[in-house]
Order: C-alpha cells, then sequence, then structure tokens
C-alpha cells in the first residue's frame, strides 16, 4: 500500500537578529548589554584612578562654587535691578561678554587657549500693561 499525500512548505525566509543589519530594533539594548558585559577589553592608554583625595575633592568643589559665585554675578549684571547694555569679563583663560538688543542678549564666550567661541542668545521680554 502505498500512502499518497500532498506536501506542504513554505518559503525559507532569513531574519537577522542585529538591528544594524535590518533586524528588530528594539534588540539593540539587549545585543549593546550583552555585549557590554562579555567585553574585557582594558584600553592601555586609561588612567586608572582609585579614587580622589579629600583635597582634590574640596578643590574641585570649591572651583564650582566660585564659579557659580560668578556666574551669578554676570547674570546679575545682564539681568538685574539695573542691566548693563554691555560687559565684558575675564576670568580663567575665558572671555565673557554680552550685549543687549532691543530683542535679546547676546552672551558670547570665548576660550583664549583654543580659540572656541559659544554664542548664546536670549531673548528679552517686554512687558506690556
Amino acid at each position: 500500500m502505498t500512502w499518497a499525500g500532498s506536501a506542504c512548505a513554505q518559503d525559507l525566509v532569513y531574519q537577522p537578529i542585529n538591528p544594524s543589519f535590518g533586524g528588530n530594533p528594539f534588540n539593540s539594548a539587549h545585543l549593546l548589554g550583552v555585549a557590554g558585559a562579555i567585553n574585557d577589553y582594558k584600553d592601555p592608554s586609561a588612567k586608572t584612578s582609585t579614587g580622589s583625595s579629600q583635597s582634590d575633592l574640596f578643590a574641585r568643589q570649591l572651583q564650582s562654587r566660585l564659579l557659580s559665585a560668578l556666574s551669578s554675578q554676570i547674570t546679575g549684571a545682564i539681568f538685574g535691578e539695573n542691566p548693563q547694555e554691555t560687559g565684558n569679563v575675564n576670568f580663567g583663560g575665558q572671555q565673557i561678554s554680552w550685549v543687549r538688543t532691543l530683542e535679546a542678549v547676546t552672551v558670547t564666550i570665548v576660550d583664549d587657549a583654543t580659540g572656541a567661541e559659544t554664542v548664546i542668545e536670549v531673548p528679552t521680554f517686554i512687558e506690556v500693561n
């Protein structure tokens, strides 16, 4: 007796797992986590730090507080009770200058060492009574 039946088949479709190659984008966090967990490479040029001494910590906190106080003074000079139209402050190798116009206050920060320039434009608000 012979068995005669029909065979069913479908196309074999390759679906990559890695989202970089067309796989599901929700796999990326999982793949990065696994790669980070099994990565045992240590950069030989990286500085190893076992922790900061109390004096280093104190110096960083003092620097942070001084910069915060300086930024408060500059903010007061720009937006305080008697705002200045223009100004210039040199501090720690940086030159901070500002110009007030009718539409905005433009603050320019220039790093003296590299010449890099950062421009911040803050719109001014005019009260209408």
